[in-house]
């Protein structure tokens, strides 16, 4: 009763409960721009009753959620066995006093003593039904822990996918992953342990406080109730004070697993440069620093635990003491000092175990903090009220006057419109930094643009879903990124569930499929993490079978040839151009010599389009692109004098 009594203070401490926001208050809106999941161990940005609020909505779901009447019953149930279950476990030393008294009687010299066998069954179906209906209560409860659970980290990982792409560029993978999964494992901790020993421990105490008021005097309540009401206290304060140590070591452990998951996904890197020393170093370096935090926490829970220990010698001293008096005194019988004592040391086992179970309260309220705190991250993007989703007839894209800039003080874009007509292809070029690939992005609204307009067959793409405008394109990137599965599931992440005679088509149209047929796994062939056992050539035809499967009527191709080997980039290029015709194409080309065919070119330079015209038009011009194409060919012709005009085999890497 007192911990539950101390964790409602504390909540309130700052400001009464009517004033709390909700968790998605925009008042707490998080700053995109400057989050790090790793900030968030530097201080409490909502009290504990905030915490227990935005976690309560998965513990007691609404109407509208499935199984939501099930999962209620399933609550209250267990609410009434955790009754049935202190009361029985409060009820057996009553019984056990009883059967003492029956076996020691007043005047033991004269008295027929009786084996008081119906006490010693009544005592023991006590404690069994203690037993039983905590069980109970376990089982019927396991269903709505497990479920919060799942529903809750369902929830932040829907949020992290609706976050701009700007947070997913700034974020460390290790820090996040850590505090998902310490939130997850704190729900749980929280729910199917805590409240359990919680809820039960502040009933215990209540009943034995009556049971011995009434059958003593108010003293003996007054007594166990002042044990708890300081056990309580001193845990509260020295919790409180430990706190720090926890955040402490919380913050250290997410740098390491974000150091050490840096250092395993940029694998190759770190054998390439032969830093395989420095990065175990910086690792053991902070490793070193969590050591020191996690000693001191361990160093301050043994002295909890000895002050625990002593409030509680003291407490049954102290009443053993009475009861003692009250035996000689004749005014208590032996059962009566048998019945004191094994309601202290009842009591003592919940007390004791409740110490753990409060600072796992504050610690689960701490990490479940830090995966809500995630919550709190507004979208930068956001759907219109009453958006509708795109309606595509020929797939024109259109930009007039954009002006985009990631950081304002260096804009990217600066007043650029041009046209891309339906089923036609426009490509861009230009220097590295110009802005090509910054229009993917804000074509796919990864991005909203600072002036201008963006649309696709007249409709604005801010009034329209961004689901259905991304739904609309098709894009292979620069830069190829796997799922570590199977080849076929990575090819049908375009079209889940597509049939395996469309993924083949797809596959033949990207020039994959001989090859994956020549694997000894096929389509089956587990491709590592990130893609890592297939070579960039291969993983690039993947992207490009993925596009092909998917179907969308306006294509975007970021560098789609770029780790591709001259004769490969031909044969691919050719079934771009088929795959092409009819669909509306960007391409952003670094090689000029894959957008020849171009029906529009368009050269940036420092952020705005300071050529546009064909390929024959802007080689007469003489500018940019003309001297650009003319320091390629004669690149790619000293290249090709010194290369073996062959094809290299392709294969899965070991």
């Amino acid at each position: 009763m007192g911990s539950a009594l101390f964790l409602c203070l504390n909540a309130l401490r700052t400001r009464p409960f009517w004033t709390l926001r909700p968790i998605r208050a925009k008042s707490r809106v998080m700053k995109h721009l400057s989050y790090a999941p790793e900030q968030v161990e530097a201080g409490r940005k909502r009290g504990d009753w905030q915490v227990i609020k935005s976690l309560l909505p998965f513990l007691w779901p609404r109407r509208d959620v499935p199984d939501a009447l099930e999962i209620k019953a399933r609550v209250v149930l267990a609410l009434i066995f955790i009754v049935a279950a202190k009361v029985a476990t409060v009820f057996a030393p009553i019984y056990l006093k009883q059967a003492v008294d029956e076996l020691a009687p007043a005047d033991a010299a004269d008295a027929v003593v009786v084996i008081p066998l119906a006490l010693i069954v009544a005592y023991g179906a006590a404690r069994f039904l203690g037993q039983a209906f905590a069980q109970f209560r376990d089982a019927i409860f396991a269903k709505v822990g497990v479920r919060a659970v799942r529903r809750s980290s369902a929830a932040v990982l829907t949020h992290l996918h609706r976050l701009s792409l700007r947070f997913h560029l700034d974020r460390r993978t290790g820090a996040l992953t850590r505090s998902i999964e310490r939130g997850r494992n704190a729900i749980e901790s929280l729910v199917s342990i805590s409240l359990f020993n919680v809820l039960p421990t502040i009933l215990e105490v209540a009943l034995v406080f009556g049971v011995l008021w009434k059958a003593f005097n108010i003293w003996f309540g007054v007594v166990s109730l002042l044990v708890v009401v300081v056990y309580v206290a001193f845990t509260g304060f020295t919790t409180e004070w430990r706190l720090k140590y926890r955040r402490e070591s919380n913050a250290l452990d997410s740098r390491a697993s974000t150091r050490a998951i840096d250092s395993l996904l940029n694998y190759e890197t770190v054998k390439t440069f032969g830093n395989e020393e420095l990065e175990v170093r910086e690792y053991d370096r902070v490793m070193g620093q969590y050591e020191t935090a996690s000693v001191r926490t361990q160093s301050t829970l043994a002295m909890m635990n000895v002050g625990q220990a002593f409030i509680i010698s003291v407490g049954l001293a102290v009443l053993m003491a009475m009861a003692a008096a009250g035996k000689i005194a004749g005014t208590m019988t032996v059962g009566d000092f048998t019945l004191v004592n094994l309601y202290m040391l009842q009591l003592s086992q919940p007390l004791n175990f409740f110490g753990f179970v409060y600072r796992n309260i504050k610690q689960s309220l701490v990490d479940i903090e830090k995966m809500f705190d995630l919550m709190d991250v507004e979208p930068e993007i956001n759907d219109k009220p009453g958006a509708e989703p795109l309606r595509v007839a020929g797939g024109e894209v259109r930009f007039d006057n954009v002006t985009f800039a990631y950081d304002p003080r260096r804009p990217i874009l600066k007043d650029v419109s041009f046209t891309v007509p339906p089923g036609k292809m426009t490509a861009f070029v230009g220097a590295t930094g110009s802005g090509k690939s910054t229009i993917g992005r804000l074509l796919f609204r990864y991005y909203d643009i600072a002036a201008g307009r963006i649309s696709i067959d007249g409709q604005d793409i801010r009034d329209v879903t961004q689901s259905s405008v991304r739904a609309a394109i098709g894009v292979v990137p620069q830069d190829t990124v796997l799922f570590n599965d199977t080849i076929r599931y990575n090819l049908s992440y375009a079209k889940p569930n597509a049939p395996q005679e469309d993924i083949a088509r797809a596959a033949s149209l990207a020039h994959i499929h001989d090859f994956i047929g020549s694997l000894p796994d096929g389509y089956e062939t587990l491709v590592g993490e990130r893609g890592l056992k297939l070579s960039g050539g291969e993983k690039q035809r993947v992207a490009i079978a993925r596009v092909i499967l998917k179907g969308a009527p306006i294509l975007l191709f970021d560098e789609a040839t770029s780790a591709l080997d001259t004769h490969t980039e031909k044969e691919i290029q050719a079934n771009l151009r088929e795959v092409s015709i009819g669909r509306t194409t960007l391409v952003i080309a670094h090689r000029l010599s894959t957008i020849v065919d171009a029906d529009q070119i368009l050269v940036l330079g420092d952020g705005e389009i300071i050529e546009r015209g064909t390929h024959e038009e802007l080689l007469r011009q003489g500018g940019s692109y003309a001297s650009a194409w003319a320091k390629q060919q004669k690149s790619m012709a000293v290249a090709a004098e010194d290369r073996d005009d062959f094809l290299p085999a392709t294969r899965v890497a070991e």
